[in-house]
């Protein structure tokens, strides 16, 4: 493909004006979504207490393809976002369909994640209509983005902090109980074997359930793109990938022991949060208002960084060509504005369709995006073999290697590919996979047909 015309830097340079704080607190909060708090309880009603060992093992799945990121990223820092990956190390046709693939995911989120926070109010008590709550959310976190990189860091740094400080409450609240030293009839670990033992359902659903949590940790790579617009940017990514395991452990596993400590995990309602049956257990007062508040707020910190991941995401896709060039510009506080507004445009035909056509075209674009990730981490691993092997033939120093290459990459691969078939052949997730195979063929015939006209 041609080179895209030239356009003055001072046009398309980003903003560095992301602070160590913000990347720290975006490390840490990125990975701890809806999905963790609502999401996570139709898992435990199919595993049991055996959970843990799925959220475990999902983690590990994801350690692995953030430590090739990590060392991607150290080894490329000008590099913007990490969906570019693809395009070093597989070629053009990666970069552009990776980019616009990744797009489309985050952009089908934003609705979702609007929808989500509409329904939260209104159990909160507000009585305006849906529309109009949706609306404003969209237009602030538009706002937010538009203001400048910092104001998406500070967002991100006191919500992630308030759902990080609920998550260590709820841990040492639980602790307590199990210990006797609050409440009344504490269960002790009981529970953890009680209702049909620790694995109750058997030890196969304990990894056939990967293929639905893995979907709860997306976004921790979210840190390998904000860190283009930070003052450290290779300390912020070796920081994410040196730190994730700790957090997976704490904040996923920690919590989910917690959860079927106190509460027989036959007593979970899919759909329902987890966290607030066993604050009710406990007998904390307003669990599920005190569980609404943290719930939103993990949901407003998604949208927020869904608006961020879309407009870079498509900034990038723009510089190199892949996109209409005007969405390069930046503003005079260095936002890619046009790339911001054309991703909130799109999260708001995206409400629409949910509210005219739940179950048509709405329905087609959630699964549409379903395995996308798993894809776009499986280009990752791919390309990030072919690079290090470059970086091996050209004698150059790797200094975040990822462990014990190449076994542990083709590991990964083989994980990935696994839990992609797994989708394939599990009836609940059938339309998800099919679904995302026509985005992916869509995307590489939009590929084809531009590579040609130029």
């Amino acid at each position: 493909m041609s080179s895209p015309a030239a356009v003055p830097a001072t046009e398309t340079a980003l903003s560095r004006t992301l602070r160590p704080r913000h990347m720290f607190m975006i490390t840490i909060g990125g990975i701890i979504g809806a999905g963790l708090f609502v999401s996570s309880s139709a898992a435990i009603a199919v595993t049991g207490p055996a959970v843990v060992i799925t959220y475990l093992l999902t983690g590990l799945l994801v350690l692995m393809v953030m430590r090739m990121l990590g060392e991607m990223a150290v080894a490329n820092p000008e590099v913007r976002s990490f969906t570019e990956f693809a395009r070093l190390g597989l070629g053009n046709w990666a970069g552009f369909s990776v980019g616009w693939l990744y797009w489309f995911f985050w952009v089908v989120v934003i609705p979702i994640e609007v929808i989500a926070a509409v329904n939260i109010l209104a159990e909160l008590g507000l009585t305006i209509p849906a529309w109009q709550s949706g609306c404003v959310l969209m237009v602030a976190m538009t706002l937010v983005n538009l203001t400048s990189a910092r104001s998406f860091g500070e967002f991100e740094f006191w919500f992630s902090s308030i759902k990080v400080s609920a998550i260590i409450a709820f841990i040492l609240v639980a602790l307590a109980h199990i210990a006797g030293l609050y409440g009344e009839s504490s269960p002790g670990l009981a529970n953890l074997t009680a209702h049909g033992g620790f694995a109750p359902n058997g030890t196969l659903v304990i990894v056939a359930t990967v293929t639905t949590v893995i979907f709860s940790m997306m976004g921790t790579e979210v840190v390998t793109i904000a860190a283009a617009e930070s003052t450290e940017p290779a300390k912020s990514v070796a920081r994410m990938t040196s730190s994730i395991i700790g957090r997976i452990m704490l904040f996923y596993v920690g919590s989910l022991i917690m959860i079927v400590a106190v509460v027989p995990w036959n007593s979970i309602v899919p759909g329902e949060s987890p966290f607030t049956a066993a604050l009710d257990a406990m007998q904390i007062p307003y669990a599920s208002t005190i569980m609404s508040v943290v719930i939103l707020t993990a949901v407003l910190s998604c949208l927020n960084s869904c608006y961020y991941i879309c407009s870079r995401v498509l900034f990038v896709l723009a510089e190199k060509g892949d996109a209409p060039r005007w969405l390069v510009k930046v503003n005079a506080r260095r936002v890619p504005s046009r790339s911001v507004m054309l991703g909130s445009v799109a999260g708001v035909l995206g409400v629409v369709a949910q509210a005219y056509s739940p179950d048509g075209l709405f329905a087609f674009l959630v699964n549409a995006s379903g395995a996308l990730i798993l894809v776009i981490y499986l280009t990752m691993a791919i390309a990030h073999v072919r690079l290090r092997r470059q970086a091996i033939e050209a004698n150059r120093p790797v200094a975040m290697p990822m462990w014990l290459f190449p076994w542990l990459s083709y590991l990964t691969i083989g994980a990935i590919l696994a839990v992609l078939l797994a989708m394939a052949l599990t009836p609940a997730l059938q339309s998800q996979f099919w679904t995302s195979a026509v985005s992916i063929v869509v995307a590489l015939g939009a590929y084809v047909l531009i590579a040609r006209r130029r």
